[in-house]
């Protein structure tokens, strides 16, 4: 490990790479989800690529201390936490304070293989910001010590059932509230259900998130050429439904829920702060922008963590089955392919299954038609056409019902979308035999 003092920096130290150490939450794209396989934190970029007061800004937020070095030269930097000694002095990194400095490269070059050796969190959250400009979101959990929580030694480090636990609740309560930013990205709503899914997770895959901390802390990193929308829409959303919670607790009204939709609130967004704040004394959040791409138009530069307490768990449940109930139904035309039809007997009325190929931001959807309906349904699918429908599609299951169907009718698509629903129906004769007799 390379730990020198101010005093005398060695210059000769050939770059390495960080050892793979699997990311917690969700994986960039290219790269297995973690929670199937083994995904590795990105590689440190080259030194002649470091911008020495990014660097420095890195540290300073994770947590790294400066120690002195000369004015307009370098900084000497420990990490957080106690002292740590290899023998030879105090752990410490040297960055340049600019490349104006005639070692600049040789102390950047030192510095990044340092990080990669220590690999603590604090240095593996930097290199991962260095590697792909991020902003950060993080996550802080105030859990109330339970008796005996320190006389084990693995309960003393965070672990144990006990430990594991408040991480897994840690950690679903981010992946819940990176989803309801990423939902807030395509379009505003008080209560997604079923809707924009698909495009949201998409974004999420964007996103890297580390390691959870005795399930106390968290940080995400979402890339900034790719991501940054998710960081500004949750920034936002988080600020106005501190204020409408603020709001519902001083007035008992909830005119502010209401108007923090436009701001990305909703009712997945309460849902994932009840999630984050329950069984805690507080939890907070924060988003903090990336230095090498500076504050985004309409955001503070810097902002003080979101908190929220117990004492708001009322307003937010009330606000979470408000945004479900008053979501009103929205009026479709849908193109979708047949995937499955039932009914009691040979005849009359039957529901059928639809996969939505357009007119709709969900995935699949359940309707019930009458008799002629569900035959020209079942003729189309024999025949691999897919079908078109109006109606409503209702908030009430998610988005996922369409009621008052009607104009149903058979859709003419290219020979390869043709050729696909034939073969999917050959797959699965028995099934449609059975669900069609009697036509």
């Amino acid at each position: 490990m390379t730990f020198r003092s101010a005093d005398e920096p060695r210059r000769t130290v050939p770059p390495a790479r960080p050892a793979a150490t699997p990311p917690i939450g969700l994986a960039a794209p290219g790269r297995p989800h973690p929670d199937e396989a083994d995904g590795s934190w990105p590689s440190p970029p080259r030194a002649d690529r470091v911008d020495p007061a990014v660097l420095s800004a890195l540290l300073d937020r994770h947590g790294w201390q400066r120690r002195g070095g000369p004015p307009g030269r370098y900084g000497r930097w420990t990490p957080p936490g106690p002292t740590t000694t290899n023998g030879r002095g105090a752990v410490s990194l040297l960055v340049p304070e600019n490349r104006a400095y005639p070692d600049s490269a040789d102390l950047l070059d030192e510095a990044l293989t340092a990080l990669v050796r220590i690999g603590t969190p604090a240095a593996r959250e930097v290199l991962v910001a260095l590697a792909v400009p991020s902003d950060e979101i993080r996550w802080w959990r105030d859990v109330p010590a339970g008796p005996g929580d320190t006389s084990h030694p693995f309960r003393a480090m965070g672990g144990g059932a006990a430990g594991w636990r408040a991480e897994e609740k840690l950690r679903s309560a981010a992946r819940r509230m990176l989803l309801a930013g990423a939902l807030a990205t395509r379009a505003r709503a008080g209560y997604y259900g079923a809707r924009h899914r698909g495009p949201a997770a998409a974004l999420l895959r964007e996103v890297l998130v580390g390691t959870a901390a005795a399930g106390r802390q968290l940080t995400g990193f979402v890339p900034v050429g790719t991501a940054r929308p998710l960081a500004i829409r949750l920034h936002q959303a988080l600020f106005a439904a501190r204020e409408a919670v603020d709001y519902q607790r001083a007035t008992g009204g909830m005119d502010a829920f209401d108007g923090a939709v436009a701001a990305g609130v909703s009712h997945e967004l309460t849902e994932s702060l009840i999630a984050l704040v329950r069984g805690t004394q507080s939890a907070r959040v924060a988003v903090t922008w990336s230095p090498a791409a500076g504050t985004p138009d309409g955001c503070a530069a810097a902002t003080e963590p979101v908190e929220f307490s117990p004492g708001d768990l009322p307003a937010l449940r009330e606000a979470s089955a408000r945004y479900q109930r008053t979501e009103p139904a929205v009026p479709v035309k849908i193109t979708g392919s047949v995937v499955r039809m039932r009914r009691s007997g040979p005849c009359g009325e039957g529901t059928v299954r639809l996969r939505v190929l357009a007119g709709a931001d969900v995935a699949q959807v359940r309707l019930t038609l009458d008799e002629e309906a569900y035959r020209i349904a079942g003729h189309a699918h024999l025949v691999g056409l897919p079908i078109q429908v109006q109606g409503s599609l209702q908030s009430r299951g998610g988005f996922r019902r369409l009621t008052g169907a009607c104009e149903v009718a058979p859709v003419e698509v290219d020979e390869g979308e043709r050729d696909r629903l034939l073969k999917s129906l050959q797959e699965n004769l028995d099934f449609f035999e059975e669900a069609c007799g009697g036509e």
